[in-house]
C-alpha cells in the first residue's frame, strides 16, 4: 500500500487530499490559504511529515484542448517547489473537469450549501488521485 498527497493548485486556495493505492481511493483534507499562488509552506511540510507520504501529486490545469495556459505554468512551478521542500518526488496530473466531478460529488451529498469552496478544493484533490491512480493500475 502507498500513500500519496495530492493537490489542486490555485492563486487562493490549494486542496489537499490523502490517497492510498490500495483503495484508489481518497479523502479532502484541507484547503491551504495561499497569496496569489503562495501557500503558508510550514502547513504543508506539516502534512508531509504527518503522512509520509510515497509521492506527491500536483493537478495540472490544462486548456480543454490539452494546451497549457498560465496556470499549468504556476501549478507546475508550485510542484517544484512542493518537491524541493518536502524532498519527494512530484507527478503532474491532468486536472480537466476535476472541479466539476468535485461540485457533483459534494451536490450529492447535500445541495448547495455543501459547495463551499473549500471543500470544492479538498474534493478535486481527491479527484486528482483518482484520476491518477486509475492511469496507473
Amino acid at each position: 500500500m502507498s500513500t500519496y498527497l495530492a493537490f489542486d493548485f490555485g492563486t487562493k486556495s490549494i486542496g489537499v487530499a490523502v490517497g492510498q493505492t490500495i483503495t484508489g481511493t481518497a479523502q479532502p483534507l484541507t484547503a491551504i490559504k495561499a497569496n496569489d499562488g503562495i501557500p503558508n509552506w510550514d502547513i504543508i511540510t506539516e502534512l508531509y511529515a504527518q503522512w509520509q507520504p510515497t509521492a506527491i501529486l500536483v493537478g495540472l490545469p490544462l486548456n480543454m484542448d490539452g494546451t497549457e495556459q498560465e496556470m499549468t505554468l504556476r501549478a507546475r512551478k508550485f510542484g517544484r517547489r512542493v518537491s524541493a521542500r518536502c524532498k519527494s518526488q512530484v507527478f503532474e496530473v491532468d486536472e480537466r473537469l476535476t472541479t466539476t466531478d468535485a461540485k457533483a460529488r459534494l451536490f450529492e451529498l447535500g445541495g448547495y450549501k455543501k459547495l463551499s469552496k473549500d471543500k470544492v478544493d479538498s474534493v478535486s484533490a481527491c479527484v486528482i488521485f483518482e484520476a491518477w491512480c486509475e492511469s496507473q493500475y
